[in-house]
Formats: structure tokens, C-alpha cells, sequence
């Protein structure tokens, strides 16, 4: 068999030991969707049929499913260098894949921390703001501003400056202290069904200053956004959001970060949401896209200056007391080198950015059909939210999603919201399909 073909898993005998994530486990196993096997744009479920991606898997396959360069990296690593330490020992591809995330990241961002998930990039970058802060004499800024309505992994930290209720409200007594949200930019009535960046919003950025002045700047190590909100229905920034956030933090010294986990490798059609907006952040968290979903890896990058000011404060030995045994894995390292020259090489970014005007049309005829109340979109991604169900909240955009899965689509909902983002090599026919399938659930929904 060849690296490029593909042979269907078959269904496992039992589905019952497996606790499954943020699933509905009793109602999956009674009525399961099972994939068996991918290629290019399409999902291959356990009983046969073909599923159109409509998501990348997980907001992750940008390059497309079953890339030969990426397979073969990582088959020839496994077979030659399978593991290596990486706590006082070090193997070149690790090294070489930060090299090459630095030349894509924007501005003076060159230092990159590899883990093994945008949950650890984000609960990584947290404790490295401290760790500067701790480096420059200024111990108590502890407090983090995030948003509400963000998404920033499963960590403790991450959900702490997260602002997703249904995620942290088992755990709200045992969150991290010192964490202040902002308010989201979703549901302002001039901005429905909006192409790209809509027009109103941009004012709510200004609520950084009130958390200013309520708890003094000096007590504040870092706000942490995501460029557009993707898990939580795909929130596009207002003209002029970031820009005001990003002065504010220069106004007041506040570290900005940038979660560019789904954002980032090509979705909004330039390498991230930093350089398709034009707003610099001071650190930057990654995962996803940087092996296009073959091997979990991750990544947090930061601007030379926070480097060089955490490992200058130790006259000697260890200077970030932080890490994971698979930071920077040998094939996750192979991964992310061919993931990173496949984009470069068929131009997937560019390619995103010329397709977003046809994807844009495509995704806005769906207005006007049953139970759609708003859609929005930016680069390769969009957001169709439909009319919640009067006291079921989600119920509606559950069953989109089955109905989606069974008519041969694959998508991604939060709540009632249906997000779209297809791998980065999608055609037009297949966005027709994507769109058309997607439609007739819709209309067909009760």
C-alpha cells in the first residue's frame, strides 16, 4: 500500500469503554458516526459513504487529509528517530520547525516553545507572561483579562481566562484568581449577516480601560483574544477592535496575546489572523494547522524581548521551570517541517485568500432559509447561527449536525451555530456541494 492510499478502519466491537470529549456520550453510542478513513476533502464513515469535510476535521486539516509529504515525514522519522528528550537534549527538527514558524510569524515574534496542543500553548503562555513580568521586577502583575465568549483550551488556565460558561462551570471554585473578561463583540443588531469585518463593535474594546482603572495597570500581565472567535460560532472583529486593544495595552504596558490556534496557517487567507488584520501582538499561541492535525503538536510564540528578558534573569542553569515530555516530538517535528513546506508550495494561503470572495457568496445565499437568523464569515470561515428552540438551547444545531453527517457533510456546531472551515484546498464544486447540502438540512429541519 502506498502513502497516499487509504483502507476504511472497521467499526470496533465495543463502543462502551471509551469516555468520549464534549459528547453526549449515552445518545452517541446508541446512534454512533464513525469515520474510517480520510483523503483529500473527504471523510470515508464506517459503513461506506463518502463525508465532504466541512470543517478540517477540527478547524486543523488545512492542507487536506492524507498528504503523501506529510505521511512519508512522518513515516521516515518514526522509522529513524522515534523519540528524543527534550529536557537538556535536543534533536535538529525540532529546531529546524522553529526556525521556520518564526520566518511565518509576524514582526519580531522569533523565539517559538513547542507543546502539544493549543490547550498547552495557551496554559504555556500564561505561566511565560508571569515569568517576565517575574524578570523585570514587577512580580505583581498577575492579573489576566480575557474575554467573554473566548475560547482558549482545557486547562485550568484556559478556562479561566476563557469565557465559555458550560466549560468551566464545574470548576468555577478552583479557576485561576486575578482574571477579568471583556465583553464579546457577538449580537449587535447593525452587524447581522455581515461580510467580513462588520462595521459596529469596535467600542467594546474600550472596556479594557474601565478593567485599567478598576484594578491598576500595574497589576495586569496580559489580555488574551483570539483574532476571530472560531469554537464559540465564529466572531469576527469590528473594523478597529484589535487596533484599540493593542493601543490600549501599548498605553498601559500590557502584554497582548493573540490565540491564533484556529486562526492561524493560512484560515483567513495570510499565515495568521495577526498579519490579515495588521495588528501586532506581543506573544502568540498556535497548534492545529501546524502539522494540518497528523500529529498533536503545538506551539506559543514570543517577541525576542520576552525571550531574552526570562533567560537573561538567570545568571545560570534552568530559566523557565516549564515543559512536556513531548515538546517538540521527532513526528510532530516531520510533521509541521512538510505540513509547512506543503502550504508554501501549493500556495494554500494565497489560495484561501482568492477563494474567500466565492466562499463568501456561497455561504450568504443561505440567508433567508428556515430557522437562520444570522451568518458571518471571514477568509475560509463561517458562522451560520439558527433560531434557538424555546427552552433547547443547542437542540436545534445538534440536529444539523447529524442530519448534515447523514446526508454526507461534515461540520462543526456550537450551541446553535453551524462553523464552517473546509481544508484550504476545497473547489469551487465542492463549495457549491458544501453550501447546497447544508441548505437542503436546513430547510428540511423541523
Amino acid at each position: 500500500m502506498t502513502a497516499t492510499e487509504h483502507v476504511a478502519i472497521d467499526a470496533p466491537a465495543s463502543l462502551e469503554e471509551l469516555w468520549m470529549p464534549f459528547t453526549a456520550n449515552k445518545a452517541f453510542k446508541q446512534s454512533p458516526r464513525l469515520l474510517g478513513a480520510s483523503h483529500g476533502m473527504y471523510y470515508t464513515s464506517t459503513d461506506g459513504r463518502s463525508i465532504l469535510d466541512g470543517c478540517a476535521g477540527l478547524w486543523c486539516v488545512n492542507a487536506g487529509h492524507g498528504r503523501e509529504p506529510i505521511v512519508r515525514a512522518i513515516a521516515e522519522t518514526a522509522a529513524n528517530l522515534d523519540f528524543a528528550p527534550a529536557f537538556q537534549m535536543g534533536h535538529p527538527l525540532s529546531f529546524q520547525l522553529a526556525t521556520e514558524v518564526a520566518k511565518l510569524m509576524p514582526g519580531d515574534i522569533d523565539h517559538v516553545f513547542f507543546v502539544n496542543s493549543g490547550s498547552e500553548a495557551v496554559d504555556s503562555a500564561l505561566k511565560i507572561v508571569l515569568a517576565y513580568w517575574r524578570a523585570r521586577g514587577q512580580p505583581q502583575r498577575v492579573r489576566f483579562v480575557g474575554r467573554q465568549r473566548g475560547y482558549h483550551g482545557v486547562g485550568f488556565g484556559g478556562i479561566s481566562v476563557g469565557g465559555i460558561a458550560p466549560n468551566k462551570a464545574a470548576f468555577e471554585a478552583q479557576l485561576l484568581p486575578h482574571v477579568d473578561h471583556l465583553p464579546h463583540t457577538h449580537g449587535i443588531n447593525e452587524n447581522f449577516h455581515t461580510r467580513g469585518q462588520p462595521a459596529h463593535g469596535a467600542h467594546l474594546a474600550d472596556e479594557l480601560e474601565a478593567i485599567v482603572a478598576a484594578r491598576g495597570a500595574e497589576t495586569i500581565a496580559a489580555v488574551i483574544v483570539e483574532p476571530v472567535a472560531g469554537s464559540t460560532g465564529v466572531l469576527v472583529p469590528p473594523v478597529g477592535y484589535l487596533e484599540r486593544l493593542r493601543a490600549i495595552c501599548d498605553r498601559h504596558g500590557i502584554v497582548l496575546i493573540f490565540d491564533e490556534v484556529i486562526t492561524g496557517f493560512g484560515r483567513l487567507g495570510a499565515p495568521f489572523g495577526a498579519q490579515k488584520f495588521g495588528v501586532m501582538p506581543d506573544m502568540m499561541t498556535v497548534a492545529k494547522g501546524l502539522t494540518n492535525g497528523a500529529v498533536p503538536m503545538g506551539a506559543v510564540g514570543v517577541r525576542h524581548a520576552i525571550y531574552e528578558t526570562i533567560v537573561n534573569a538567570t545568571a545560570a542553569g534552568i530559566e523557565f521551570f516549564h515543559g512536556y515530555t513531548y515538546s517538540g516530538h521527532p513526528l510532530a517535528s516531520a510533521a509541521g517541517l512538510a505540513t509547512l513546506k506543503l502550504y508554501r508550495d501549493e500556495g494554500l494561503f494565497e489560495r484561501a485568500n482568492d477563494l474567500a470572495p466565492y466562499w463568501e457568496d456561497a455561504v450568504h445565499s443561505l440567508r433567508g432559509l428556515p430557522h437562520v437568523i444570522d451568518i458571518r464569515n471571514i477568509g475560509l470561515m463561517a458562522g451560520i447561527e439558527l433560531e434557538a428552540r424555546d427552552g433547547k438551547p443547542g437542540a436545534r444545531g445538534l440536529d444539523a449536525l447529524i442530519a448534515c453527517f447523514n446526508a454526507g457533510l461534515l461540520v462543526r456546531v456550537t450551541a446553535d451555530i453551524v462553523a464552517l472551515s473546509p481544508p484550504l484546498i476545497i473547489e469551487k464544486g465542492q463549495v457549491d456541494h458544501l453550501v447546497e447540502t447544508l441548505g437542503g438540512v436546513l430547510k428540511a429541519l423541523e
